[in-house]
């Protein structure tokens, strides 16, 4: 074997295949699409589409629903508020709030608030003012000193929902 004999093995590099160059290319005139109709026009995408019969993702059984009027609460454990506390990342001097958490690095999210649930050891005196708490994380607080306060949030859905109804009162001519 020579240095100027060395080739790649047959097939290992294919080419790019040119269509719409000329009858002679075997690909010319209408480029492999056949004739007419929509899938031969560019800009074509019928992705599921089944010639008519109703589509797999149309025949098969749905389960399940969307909860429309769920609440979107962030979810913050007290393991990770002990944590912060230990770590000086919290000011505990003031009433804890969902503002509070966001700022320290936990509660991110949560369109309506902020709720505290009872996974972790806790055991600083604290007091929070939050949308939700868990019946686990209300006792640790309090057998730690802290006071819960729970505060009435109006979720997103409703508000959007009221400021689209309240309209302004029409002057009549």
């Amino acid at each position: 074997m020579k240095l100027n004999e060395i080739r790649d093995n047959k097939g290992a590099r294919k080419s790019r295949v040119r269509v719409g160059r000329g009858i002679g290319s075997g690909l010319g005139k209408t480029g492999g699409r056949g004739q007419k109709g929509q899938k031969s026009r560019s800009g074509v995408s019928v992705y599921g589409f089944e010639g008519g019969q109703m589509p797999l993702h149309m025949r098969i059984p749905k389960r399940g629903f969307n909860n429309i009027f769920a609440r979107d609460y962030a979810e913050v454990n007290l393991g990770a508020i002990q944590k912060l506390v230990d770590a000086r990342a919290l000011d505990t001097k003031g009433v804890i709030d969902h503002a509070a958490l966001k700022a320290a690095g936990v509660g991110r999210g949560g369109k309506d608030g902020v709720r505290i649930l009872g996974k972790g050891e806790f055991s600083a005196k604290l007091s929070f003012r939050v949308a939700g708490v868990s019946r686990g994380a209300r006792e640790a607080i309090e057998k730690a000193g802290g006071s819960v306060e729970l505060i009435e949030v109006v979720p997103a859905a409703e508000k959007a929902a009221a400021k689209k109804n309240s309209k302004k009162p029409r002057k009549d001519a």
